[in-house]
């Protein structure tokens, strides 16, 4: 007698993109996974999405994070895009190895995918196998909740799950699926694949979806399609501050890992500094340092000029006109980052108003950690003792004190012009500047024994206090401190 099938979730799908965008997309089914186990459900979002985690957290729910089974309203797709990767463009690309489950409204009224990672192969596979190893599904899963819970806008992961397959790379390594949950997985080479290919209308219906769905305000302006352009320029200017703030290397800002939305996405070769340097890179396939942490903002201006490339049949029936209305905005980046930036590194010394001279205080700062190596991190957590009246915590972070004890002065006179009571600012830092990062060897030790050794607990402790980052946990002061110094430098693979 056969085994029932097991009840499925239920989710209430309202599938935008396949109804609005026909053409941007190919129908597709996921692989079946031989042996799936459920390693990881995210209980809160899945509150947040609507889903019922008791459901979630069954055999069902497995065969539905899996990809063995669709569940009901899903309409499995892979999406188009191209992309310049490393500078070099592709002219197709698009999901090799995810599908697009459907879309439902969270709890809040937001539009929200849901796309499965590593589920088998799609049309845009390119020879791949479309699946993923376990590793890169368990950082995608840790690196992206530690950035949703320290406010950076992100995709996020509702779960994880095992295959019991074998996906082979370098060594036969076993597989693995992300869950995913974005605002929506339109990209900049969303744009790319059909500009490229002189479809102008395509673009403009891309466009009108990402207006509606995203940026509503640009569907009322005189041309919504340059204020549409402001709208992405404006959350990603946002969005790379955010990481800058924290000490956050992408590790692979191609133009197909950057959202329209303003979300982070795609965690392959990311981490986070531990000591301060903007020439770090973790990428092993970044040989020249393209995204290294302190080219980041600049590469974020050039992926968005490529996005205003795309729109420029848009813009104006006159493409001289167009190009030099869409430098005018793209030539705003700077100082759009730069405001984001500065108000944010503001707030991380404890400055409560704005002086002229403060971008030279933060400078100053920052040059004090490079000539001494001190830890990015718990630099601005120890500020917060120092307001307090230690200073020992934060001195015992530079291997050269000359820099960092004449900016103490500076900086100190800098906060008596500002009337705030000492414990008020320092609480105040310490709800932005946080203990608790995904420290790569913490990472590292995490991955090894979920993958190596079928462990989980490594991986849930870490989780535990990287979604609480800004909260002292007693007992667990070795997840704030980091690794030992090497002169190997540290690498981060891609996920693929």
């Amino acid at each position: 007698m056969n085994n029932p099938s097991p009840a499925l979730p239920k989710f209430a799908f309202d599938n935008s993109f396949s109804r609005d965008l026909e053409g941007c997309f190919v129908e597709c089914n996921a692989a079946s996974a031989k042996a799936p186990k459920l390693l990881q459900l995210n209980h809160a979002l899945a509150e947040e999405l609507g889903l019922e985690s008791a459901a979630l957290n069954t055999d069902g729910g497995t065969s539905v994070f899996s990809g063995n089974v669709a569940p009901d309203g899903a309409a499995p797709l892979a999406q188009a895009y191209a992309g310049h990767q490393f500078g070099g463009f592709s002219p197709q690309l698009g999901d090799g190895r995810a599908l697009l489950l459907g879309e439902v409204i969270d709890v809040h009224g937001q539009r929200r995918d849901i796309q499965l990672k590593g589920s088998g192969r799609t049309p845009f596979s390119r020879g791949g196998d479309g699946k993923s190893a376990l590793g890169p599904v368990l950082r995608e899963y840790l690196i992206g909740e530690a950035m949703h819970a320290l406010g950076v806008p992100t995709t996020r992961a509702l779960a994880a799950v095992s295959t019991g397959e074998t996906v082979l790379r370098e060594t036969p390594l076993p597989g693995g699926v992300l869950t995913r949950v974005a605002a929506s997985h339109i990209r900049v080479g969303s744009f790319q694949f059909f500009a490229a290919r002189g479809d102008a209308e395509t673009v403009r219906r891309l466009a009108d979806y990402a207006i509606a769905r995203h940026h509503t305000d640009a569907a009322d302006a005189k041309n919504p399609y340059l204020a549409f352009l402001e709208a992405v320029t404006e959350a990603q200017a946002a969005l790379v501050a955010k990481w800058m703030s924290i000490g956050f290397i992408h590790g692979v800002m191609n133009t197909d890992n950057i959202t329209i939305s303003g979300e982070t996405i795609d965690y392959g070769p990311c981490a986070f500094m531990d000591s301060y340097a903007p020439d770090t890179v973790f990428s092993s396939i970044d040989t020249r340092g393209r995204y290294a942490y302190g080219n980041q903002p600049d590469i974020l201006g050039w992926n968005l000029a490529r996005l205003a490339e795309t729109l420029i049949p848009l813009i104006d029936p006159d493409k001289d006109r167009a190009i030099e209305i869409l430098t005018d905005v793209i030539s705003t980046i700077p100082v759009r980052y730069d405001a984001y930036w500065t108000a944010a590194m503001r707030r991380k010394i404890g400055l409560n108003t704005e002086q002229e001279a403060d971008g030279e205080l933060i400078g100053g700062l920052l040059t004090a950690m490079h000539q001494g190596s001190a830890d990015f991190t718990l630099v601005f957590r120890y500020l917060a003792k120092a307001v307090r009246g230690d200073a020992i915590p934060l001195r015992g972070q530079f291997a050269e004190l000359s820099a960092i004890n004449a900016w103490l002065e500076i900086w100190r006179a800098r906060l008596a012009e500002e009337n705030a009571e000492a414990d008020a600012r320092a609480d105040a830092m310490d709800r932005i500047n946080p203990i608790y990062i995904p420290r790569n060897h913490h990472v590292e030790e995490a991955l090894a024994a979920a993958v190596e050794h079928e462990d989980m607990s490594p991986f849930e402790a870490l989780l535990a206090v990287v979604s609480q980052p800004f909260d002292e946990i007693s007992g667990q002061e070795n997840f704030a401190e980091p690794g030992a110094k090497t002169t190997l430098p540290y690498q981060t693979f891609c996920g693929t």
